[in-house]
C-alpha cells in the first residue's frame, strides 16, 4: 500500500521529498524509476521493491535516511504506481523484471530492500541470481504461512475468478473516506500516530490510484500469485529459495501487522542461512514507513 514515512527534516518533511523520477524500458514496458538523491556518487547501490498495491513512494523516507550510506533506485513495478500493466503480475515475473533492471543499471551486487510481495520477489531474485545481490532487507515478506488468517482468506477471495474483481468493485463503491480509513488501519500499526502531512500524502496517492485503469487487474493477479506461492510444493517454494540465499538477510516484522502474521518470524530466521531479525511490536505492515529510523539503524548494523 502506498504512503510515506513519518520522518521530518529541517525544512520540508522527509516524507514529502519525492525522489527524482525517470522512465526505464524493461521487459516491454517503461518502468517509472525513482533515484535516491545520494550524498556521494560512489556509494554502494541499492534496489527498493514495493509490495502489492504499493509503489516506489513506499521507500521515500527510509531511502533519504540512508542517502549517506547507499545510492539506490525504486521502481514502480508493472501494474502499480505509475507503470502500466504489461503482463508482469506474479512473484516470478517480478523477479525477472528486477534481474533485467539490475543488469541494465549496475555492474556490481546491490543491497535489495523488499516489502510484502516485493519481499517475496526479492527472495526469488536472490535465489535466482545471487551474483546480483549483496544483502537482503525484507520487511514483512509474503512468505508462505502455515496458519490460515483473515488476511489469507482475503487474498484467497481476491485470487478467486469472478469473486476477486467483484470484491474490488464493491469496495470501490464505498465512500472514499471509508476506504481511506480502512486502508490506513490495514497497513499501519497505529494510524492515529501518523503526522497530518503523512495522512495527506497517503490520501492524495489513493486518489491518484483510483484513476489507474490497470489497478484492479494488477491487484487481483498479484493476489493469485501470492496464493499460488503458498500452495507450491516444498522443493519449488519460496522457503526453498530462502534456504538457497547466502547473502546477509535482515528480516523485519511488525507486531501489529494485519497482513503478515509476525509469528512466522522464527521460521523465517531459521530458513535463511545468514539471517538477522528486527521485531517491532508497535509496527504494522510497512515498518520502513512507520518506523524508518529503526529500520535504517538495523540496516547499517547489517552491513557494518
Amino acid at each position: 500500500m502506498d504512503s510515506y514515512g513519518p520522518v521530518t527534516g529541517d525544512a520540508v518533511p522527509v516524507e514529502l521529498q519525492e525522489w527524482p523520477e525517470r522512465r526505464v524500458p524493461v521487459a516491454g514496458v517503461d518502468l517509472l524509476v525513482r533515484d535516491l538523491p545520494a550524498a556521494a556518487p560512489d556509494l554502494p547501490p541499492a534496489l527498493f521493491v514495493h509490495g502489492l498495491g504499493g509503489s516506489s513512494l513506499n521507500w521515500t523516507a527510509l531511502g533519504l535516511l540512508l542517502k549517506d550510506t547507499i545510492s539506490g533506485i525504486a521502481p514502480d513495478l508493472p501494474g502499480f504506481g505509475r507503470t502500466p500493466l504489461s503482463g508482469v503480475t506474479g512473484i516470478t515475473e517480478q523477479a525477472d523484471v528486477l534481474v533485467q533492471l539490475l543488469e541494465r543499471e549496475y555492474d556490481r551486487p546491490v543491497h535489495v530492500f523488499g516489502n510484502s510481495m516485493g519481499g517475496a520477489s526479492s527472495v526469488a531474485l536472490a535465489a535466482q541470481r545471487p551474483d546480483l545481490v549483496a544483502s537482503l532487507t525484507l520487511v514483512s515478506p509474503a512468505l508462505p504461512h502455515p496458519r490460515v488468517s483473515a488476511s489469507a482468506l482475503w487474498f484467497t477471495a481476491l485470487a478467486t475468478p469472478r469473486l476477486g474483481p467483484a470484491v474490488l468493485e464493491r469496495t470501490q463503491r464505498l465512500p472514499f473516506d471509508q476506504r481511506f480509513e480502512a486502508s490506513l488501519a490495514m497497513v499501519f500499526g497505529d494510524p492515529r500516530a501518523l503526522p497530518p502531512e503523512v495522512r495527506a500524502a497517503y490520501e492524495a496517492e489513493l486518489h491518484r490510484r483510483d484513476t489507474d485503469p490497470w489497478s484492479r487487474q494488477a491487484t487481483v493477479e498479484g493476489a493469485r500469485s501470492i496464493l499460488r506461492s503458498s500452495l507450491a510444493r516444498p522443493r519449488r517454494s519460496l522457503w526453498a529459495d530462502a534456504a538457497a540465499v547466502q547473502c546477509p538477510v535482515l528480516l523485519i516484522y511488525g507486531g501489529k501487522d494485519r497482513l503478515v502474521d509476525a509469528r512466522i518470524r522464527t521460521k523465517a530466521q531459521r530458513a535463511f542461512p545468514n539471517a538477522h531479525l528486527l521485531y517491532l511490536p508497535q509496527s504494522g505492515h510497512v515498518a520502513q514507513m512507520e518506523h524508518p529510523e529503526e529500520v535504517a539503524r538495523a540496516f547499517r548494523h547489517l552491513i557494518a
